[in-house]
């Protein structure tokens, strides 16, 4: 919550100043209820469907927009999530060394799934890098369309995390912690609320191949209120199901029976104080009436044009499903959701960018089909003037060693030292890169920049202070970004 604002399960906060300013606040309140309640306000406030019956509900919920703590650029996240690993050294982190090393064994130190080893048998990448943009950025032959928009662009090469292992790595870049917790899109959305009452505020889409290791835990709202958690969207087919009402059931009758819900479902719950599933559950009741006049014009892509479906890739088998996500995200970000998440790879190992194996045919796939979708969203984000109010970010939940992990084959093990993320549009300078790895890049050396400095970016750009935006739990305040805090990484930054 913000620092200003008092935690929900704890009695008159937390001295007893506090006791005597709410206890004082209190007695005006109730003067302020009987006056309104003579005048009949109240009682018109809130009524179930029988049109006598009084709800009491609240006229706002915790999901209402709120003003950002600070000034910032971007409303809305689009976060490219490459369940796997991508290797850096093979997409945008150049490593001219490892070409004139390719096959030799050598000594580097690197710790993956595999453990510790001192050597290694380097692997060379298999694609050319070449220089793009004004800014001149080295990207490899695996992205011929995001290399179009690296002026747009800002690349951090020295990432580094606490794990090489996905399960918790995962939920390191997802939560900020190893074990998980609130996801990045529930601290946005607990931070800032959502401009559209009638759509999800955080949204996940997964690969049709399946979800990732560790499951829902990626997007859960953790030790939050659950109506914060993430809105999973179906893969292949409709995005929602059943926005429709059953054949014979009109709007009038809908809306009878969500009130008459909502009515026993407020009772009971006024008995369960502090209970936010039960609190969840009638939100999300409410939510799925509102979609139902509202999502299926947001999800329906035949308003969208051909050339535009053309420029995401829709009208190509290999890019069609990819580039119908990433087509989504901008008609949900253009309608005021916060925060949206997409999966590259996903289900079983060999279905994911973890290239254990064979790398060429891994990288060669994964990238294939998300290169040109994910460089239509940059463009057509661009021209519609959101780019600038829309942070895009791209990366997994590590990168890959410059050796190989096995005797004989390609594959790289996993590499948690130093990778590369990239992040663009609102409050990111375009054209920049900061940070980098050694001339292998088995490590991130010099200014290198922790999983908790991205998070603080990412809050940053959108308004909201990562060292102020809290949640009180278990005796602390919590943060995204850690209870010790992080510092957003200034230099790419407007």
């Amino acid at each position: 919550m913000h620092e200003h604002e008092l935690p929900h399960n704890t009695f008159c906060g937390r001295t007893r100043r506090e006791f005597l300013w709410q206890a004082g606040g209190a007695f005006t309140s109730v003067a302020l209820a009987g006056m309104l309640s003579k005048d009949g306000f109240l009682s018109r406030q809130a009524m179930a469907f029988d049109g006598a019956t009084p709800l009491l509900l609240p006229q706002t919920t915790p999901l209402s927009a709120k003003p950002a703590m600070l000034p910032g650029k971007a409303k809305s996240v689009i976060f490219f999530f490459c369940y796997g690993g991508p290797s850096h050294i093979d997409t945008f982190d150049y490593k001219p060394d490892l070409y004139k090393y390719d096959g030799q064994t050598i000594q580097v130190k690197t710790k993956g799934r595999g453990g510790d080893k001192s050597e290694g048998r380097v692997v060379g990448p298999k694609w050319k890098f070449r220089r793009y943009g004004e800014c001149g950025a080295y990207v490899s032959d695996l992205f011929p369309h995001i290399a179009t928009c690296v002026d747009d662009i800002s690349f951090i090469k020295s990432m580094y995390a606490d794990s090489p292992i996905h399960g918790s790595a995962m939920l390191m870049m997802n939560s900020g912690k190893l074990l998980g917790g609130p996801a990045i899109g529930s601290w946005v959305n607990y931070g800032l609320g959502t401009v559209n009452q009638n759509l999800p505020g955080f949204v996940v889409m997964l690969d049709s191949a399946g979800g990732p290791i560790s499951g829902a835990k990626n997007w859960s709202s953790g030790y939050m209120p659950a109506m914060y958690q993430g809105t999973v969207l179906r893969g292949e087919g409709p995005p929602i199901l059943d926005l429709a009402n059953p054949q014979g059931r009109t709007e009038r009758l809908q809306r009878s029976m969500l009130d008459r819900m909502k009515l026993w479902n407020s009772r009971h719950a006024l008995l369960r104080s502090g209970n936010s599933e039960l609190e969840s559950r009638i939100e999300s009741y409410e939510l799925a009436y509102r979609m139902q006049s509202t999502a299926p014009e947001a999800v329906d892509m035949s308003l969208e044009s051909k050339e535009t479906k053309e420029l995401y890739g829709c009208d190509q088998e290999q890019t069609r499903e990819f580039g119908e996500k990433c087509l989504l995200a901008r008609r949900l970000v253009e309608r005021g959701v916060r925060f949206v998440q997409i999966y590259s790879g996903g289900g079983h190992n060999d279905e994911s960018w973890d290239a254990h194996g064979d790398l060429k045919t891994n990288h060669d796939f994964h990238a294939g089909r998300s290169d040109k979708p994910i460089a239509g969203l940059l463009k057509d984000l661009k021209r519609r003037g959101l780019l600038e109010e829309t942070l895009v970010i791209w990366g997994g939940e590590f990168g890959r060693q410059p050796t190989a992990e096995y005797a004989s084959g390609t594959g790289r093990d996993h590499n948690s030292y130093g990778f590369t993320m990239w992040m663009a549009g609102g409050g990111i300078k375009g054209g920049t890169t900061i940070g980098e790895t050694d001339e292998l890049g088995s490590i991130g050396v010099g200014e290198r920049f922790h999983v908790k400095h991205l998070h603080a970016t990412a809050l940053s750009c959108l308004g909201l202070d990562p060292n102020h935006l809290s949640y009180f739990y278990a005796g602390l305040d919590q943060k995204l970004v850690g209870v010790e805090g992080a510092q957003p990484i200034r230099q790419i930054m407007v």
